[in-house]
């Protein structure tokens, strides 16, 4: 069970006459019980004993559970559409652009962790999910043209899908929520990691 959060983890900006509270500080609190328990499974009792303070106070900030899981995924998405921006608008050759991309969504995820692991378990059971699932589709477009202006450079193989590359590469990255731990890892350490291994591989190359 998530354990009520201590009165020196709150911040000092809550708004006059909330309880405890700003939103964006609940907002961290409730996403961490929703990955948890599972949004579906989460109710509004569970996040009032979470936070230690009753059902109504949480009102003061959201007026629903899905408001919560609406600021939530639209957190990670603005994110990661912020990414999206950075690359097409970065100067250079499509391979740089791709690289500006991949290295950028780690860094979303990694900052963004609790975020965008609510974000890739979404069942879609509610026009809310459904409406994020279909904007995380258009990031996964955005890869496959990345992929696919990169190879009409020459920089990536052409006989390989963009459809199965652009899944691939966000197969790697969305793979961080699982195991990356912020005190042995850096982001950067691992954007170069899965960059080394798209474009190198991990086999030595003879005279190497």
């Amino acid at each position: 069970m998530a354990q009520p959060v201590r009165d020196e983890a709150r911040t000092n900006g809550a708004r006059r006459g909330r309880p405890g509270y700003d939103q964006e500080t609940l907002l961290g609190v409730c996403v961490d019980v929703f990955n948890q328990h599972g949004y579906d499974a989460t109710s509004m009792g569970m996040l009032a004993e979470a936070l230690g303070i009753t059902k109504s106070a949480i009102y003061h900030h959201v007026k629903s559970k899905e408001e919560l899981l609406s600021l939530s995924l639209d957190r990670a998405l603005t994110r990661l559409d912020q990414v999206v921006e950075d690359a097409r608008t970065t100067e250079g050759p499509a391979r740089t652009r791709l690289e500006v991309l991949i290295r950028g969504s780690v860094r979303a995820l990694v900052e963004e962790r609790p975020y965008v692991t609510l974000l890739l378990r979404l069942r879609g059971n509610s026009e809310v999910e459904l409406a994020a699932q279909e904007r995380r589709r258009g990031l996964t477009k955005e890869m496959e043209a990345r992929v696919a202006y990169a190879q009409s450079e020459g920089a990536v193989r052409r006989d390989l899908s963009p459809r199965h590359l652009a899944r691939l590469i966000y197969g790697m990255i969305n793979s961080l929520v699982d195991w990356y731990r912020p005190d042995r890892d850096a982001a950067d350490t691992v954007a170069d990691a899965i960059l080394a291994i798209l474009f190198e591989g991990i086999l030595v190359r003879a005279g190497s």
